[in-house]
């Protein structure tokens, strides 16, 4: 009987994230004036196709996929949906989903650039506290993620009570005074799982007797990160910033971890190791 590959699954995954993300745009057109149950549909099932793809690509490897920058894409963003997902349950959250569609389909397309997905000599790389360390960083950039979808969500609802536009009153999405918490709880459970990681990746390297420098690109980079997401709780935290200012730092902070994180990674001598 013929079987898909793990990565025909993510194939078709992504395909389902690019309807809902079509939808998506269809929703905004409209102001969001109905309940996208066909949207959270979408993403649920491109959800579905995604996990399935990771568990048979993880039971082939007979190991957690988390070895190279497809691997790890593939699971920011299978971490980034699920925290949609749960978010969503919540009626006036399940916009998110149709935020979250054009990022995850983003991510999705790169991670199936060909060379992304390569692998070295047959080890295990990744094993034990090593694989939580990765796990749950990657989980942290999910809640980073959907944080800054929050974040557009209520940029936009922000710019359509500025210009008073009908569609602001009839809109579905939450008051940008709701979204402005969700922002902050999700960018502060997404620090928390940072720092959580950083430390078990700390552990891991003295358990194993490695090696490793505060200069090396991936620490640096790490410590940029949470550094940038823990003034920014803090700014709000003591009323230096909020409201757009706070939207608009969850938003820029997630994209300059989009766009630094597979450079650093490969610069770093740590994770070549």
């Amino acid at each position: 009987m013929f079987e898909l590959a793990d990565k025909s699954w993510f194939l078709l995954a992504v395909i389902v994230y690019g309807v809902g993300t079509l939808y998506s745009v269809f929703l905004w057109r409209r102001g969001f004036r109905q309940d996208n149950h066909v949207s959270y549909g979408l993403v649920l099932l491109a959800f579905a196709l995604h996990t399935v793809a990771m568990v048979k690509r993880g039971l082939s490897l007979n190991r957690c996929p988390l070895n190279n920058l497809y691997e790890a894409i593939t699971f920011a963003g299978w971490a980034l949906v699920l925290c949609c997902l749960i978010v969503g349950a919540l009626p006036r959250l399940r916009f998110l989903a149709a935020f979250a569609s054009p990022v995850v389909l983003g991510m999705g397309v790169f991670a199936l650039f060909p060379d992304l997905d390569t692998h070295g000599p047959q080890r295990e790389l990744v094993k034990g506290w090593s694989s939580l360390h990765a796990a749950l960083i990657l989980l942290a950039y999910g809640a980073f993620g959907l944080g800054s979808v929050a974040g557009l969500m209520y940029l936009s609802q922000e710019h359509d009570l500025k210009f008073r536009k009908v569609r602001a009153l009839l809109a579905l999405m939450p008051p940008i005074d709701r979204l402005e918490r969700v922002i902050g709880r999700l960018l502060t459970v997404g620090l928390a799982l940072l720092t959580v990681g950083l430390v078990l990746g700390a552990l891991t390297l003295r358990r194993r007797g490695q090696s490793y420098t505060i200069w090396d690109s991936k620490v640096i980079w790490s410590a940029l990160v949470w550094l940038a997401y823990g003034l920014l709780l803090i700014g709000r935290w003591r009323g230096f910033q909020g409201g757009r200012s706070f939207a608009w730092g969850a938003v820029g902070t997630f994209v300059f971890v989009l766009l630094t994180f597979w450079g650093t990674n490969l610069l770093s001598g740590i994770h070549q190791d």
